[in-house]
């Protein structure tokens, strides 16, 4: 197996700005925003664009992370139980802009089953989509708004996130063959 690395901690840092300052200019007055991020990497790349739009602008916007395990299409399997560990934050997603954020933007099947999460928890009046990484090979019309890199891959490939806050020793973005 190897590792080719695509992104030092660096890199992550400045994505997180360039993301954070064209959230600015396209969505504009950050009054009314919500920032949700797919658990577990998406939850950091929300909790980091949230925590840099708050440098930037002064304005403390509402943050958690989203847990998409019940609407997942992929839980077919009697050896597989899975671990759905909640939606609790303490805002409301009613007619505010949604800033969905995750790591790695692939078949879409995850952003499918967050959009169904999010309309679960009531209904935003937008939501864009935010992607660190996005290697193509989609298996749904799903595009995002705002993406930090295209990474076209293939299959036998996979990017790997990784966050101080999950464990690893600094942040970086591989892919591993």
């Amino acid at each position: 197996m190897s590792e080719h690395l695509i992104m030092d901690k660096d890199a992550v840092r400045r994505t997180i700005t360039r993301l954070s300052n064209e959230i600015l200019e396209k969505v504009g007055r950050l009054d009314d925003v919500a920032v949700l991020g797919i658990k577990r990497s998406g939850e950091i790349v929300a909790q980091r664009i949230a925590k840099r739009l708050e440098e930037l602008e002064g304005v403390v916007l509402p943050c958690a992370g989203l847990d998409i395990t019940m609407q997942r299409d992929d839980l077919v399997s009697e050896f597989f139980v899975p671990e759905f560990t909640g939606n609790d934050f303490d805002f409301s997603i009613q007619g505010k802009t949604v800033i969905l954020c995750d790591d790695v933007l692939f078949t879409g099947r995850s952003v499918r089953a967050a959009i169904e999460t999010v309309f679960s928890l009531g209904r935003p009046k937008r939501i864009y989509l935010l992607e660190m990484i996005d290697r193509g090979g989609r298996q749904l019309p799903i595009r995002a708004d705002f993406v930090g890199k295209n990474v076209p891959t293939s299959k036998s490939e996979r990017i790997e996130m990784k966050f101080v806050e999950l464990g690893a020793q600094e942040d970086c973005v591989l892919i591993v063959k």
